[in-house]
């Protein structure tokens, strides 16, 4: 299934949290944080939102940092995704 964002919105699909700490402790699945880190999967194509011109900052395969509780959680083909605004993104790493 391909998923296609209207306006300003983005999918992401979240890079899998850290295994271990730096330490070397291991974490189990209820240990591990959400993660922040993720990947741009799908762009929409920005224009006119809310009366305002929003320029689409983000592409396809960038890596951002997202805010924590930001988005809508979805599942398709048994993937998870999150849609959200472009200004819940935080940060591209480069």
């Amino acid at each position: 299934m391909n998923i296609k964002p209207l306006a300003d919105n983005v999918v992401i699909k979240a890079t899998e949290a850290e295994e271990t700490t730096k330490s070397g402790i291991v974490l189990t699945s209820a240990a591990k944080e959400k993660p922040q880190v993720a990947e741009v999967v799908a762009v929409g194509p920005g224009g006119l939102v809310d009366g305002k011109e929003v320029k689409m900052t983000v592409k396809v395969g960038d890596k951002v940092i997202a805010a924590k509780y930001s988005g809508t959680e979805i599942k398709i083909d048994g993937e998870e995704f999150t849609i959200l605004r472009q200004a819940d993104i935080l940060a591209i790493v480069e």
